[in-house]
């Protein structure tokens, strides 16, 4: 199907913003490799063959006894006497970083956090599987808990990215029905629904979004909820706007009076319109969500315990300044996303900037 002129315009001056054509593409690149995470960091392996036969520990749960082991119970891979016992017959592949975002690395040198490094010499009671091996090197170090840190930066960036887009595209389309009715209808519904959204956004919405994380188990879902409850307000004005400019053009006039439905002209006819302030407001609107889960975290008031986070990651390097690891890798990581989301929404706030644009 051929793009329209003005849509082909559009893509064109996209593509004129190098910055934020280039950063689509990295922050495309750095979400397919999250995505990936299971594949990238985990510690069970990829690919196992032993005794003639291949197994496949990610989509697959063997017991030990599977591998010549004596417990009917999940293979502990990283196990020494594990790993023996299947590199006698065979071979194993592991991921890049051997680590899962909750494995923790019992042999490093010192107690954790413990520094980045790729390999240590031998030492007393350190098993002989992880001498010259990348099976207990942490190449951006430990946390507090010794679980490697590089991991939990793929994980975080992952979840982070994944709550941000939900709650961006649930929140618009909340805003964006709520600005549509008050936009197409007027009279009595906008000045309502009008006062009833400034004294919602007037609140000090933080402190209750603490209270609120503070009240409820906090979990992926949970959050959601709480930060939705004002993230949707931030299109409806754009939106209200635009239907009230566009609701007394002809072709609105001339749908009524052939007798189409006015959800029909609101959603098939007006809203296209409206959608062009809606798609330049919304990678600011994933922005400020990410940066409002990673303020939770950082309080100690967003995901579960345990959980990959920037801000718990942040929270960390607060509370180990002898770790300056941690929190240099999560600000670095946050930054690098932050500034991606934004210079791609520059390029889309000049895509669809109308005195850019010259049939």
């Amino acid at each position: 199907m051929a793009l329209s002129p003005i849509t082909q315009r559009r893509l064109s001056q996209f593509r004129a913003n190098g910055r934020g054509f280039w950063s689509l593409w990295i922050f495309l690149a750095l979400f397919a490799l999250a995505i990936a995470a299971p594949v990238i960091a985990n510690d069970k392996p990829l690919l196992i063959k032993f005794d003639g036969r291949l197994y496949t520990p990610l989509f697959h749960v063997y017991p030990e006894t599977m591998f010549g082991g004596d417990f009917e119970t999940e293979t502990e891979y990283r196990d020494p006497y594990v790993l023996d016992l299947i590199e006698a017959k065979g071979w194993i592949i592991w991921p890049p970083i051997p680590y899962s975002y909750d494995t923790v690395n019992r042999y490093t040198p010192a107690p954790a956090p413990y520094k980045p490094f790729f390999t240590y010499p031998k030492f007393m009671g350190m098993p002989d599987h992880c001498n010259g091996s990348h099976l207990c090197t942490n190449i951006l170090g430990t946390d507090d808990q010794g679980r490697d840190v590089a991991a939990r930066v793929i994980y975080g960036f992952r979840i982070s990215v994944l709550f941000g887009l939900i709650l961006t595209l649930v929140s618009s389309a909340i805003g964006i029905v709520a600005g549509a009715f008050q936009g197409f209808y007027g009279g009595w519904l906008d000045l309502i629904m009008q006062r009833i959204i400034e004294i919602w956004s007037s609140l000090p919405s933080l402190y209750i979004l603490i209270i609120f994380a503070a009240m409820f188990v906090p979990g992926f879902w949970t959050l959601l909820f709480i930060l939705l409850l004002f993230s949707w307000v931030s299109l409806v004005d754009v939106v209200r706007a635009e239907f009230l400019r566009t609701r007394n053009f002809d072709y609105v006039r001339a749908a009524n009076a052939l007798g189409v439905g006015n959800i029909t002209i609101m959603f098939r006819h007006v809203l296209p319109n409206a959608m062009v302030a809606t798609l330049t407001l919304m990678p600011f609107i994933l922005t400020g969500s990410i940066t409002a889960l990673t303020s939770l975290d950082f309080l100690g008031l967003g995901l579960p315990p345990g959980s990959p986070s920037l801000g718990e990651l942040l929270a960390q390097g607060k509370n180990n300044l002898q770790a300056p690891w941690l929190g240099f890798t999560a600000f670095i990581a946050l930054s690098l996303m932050l500034s991606l989301l934004t210079f791609i929404g520059e390029a889309v706030r000049d895509a669809f900037d109308p005195r850019k644009i010259r049939l």
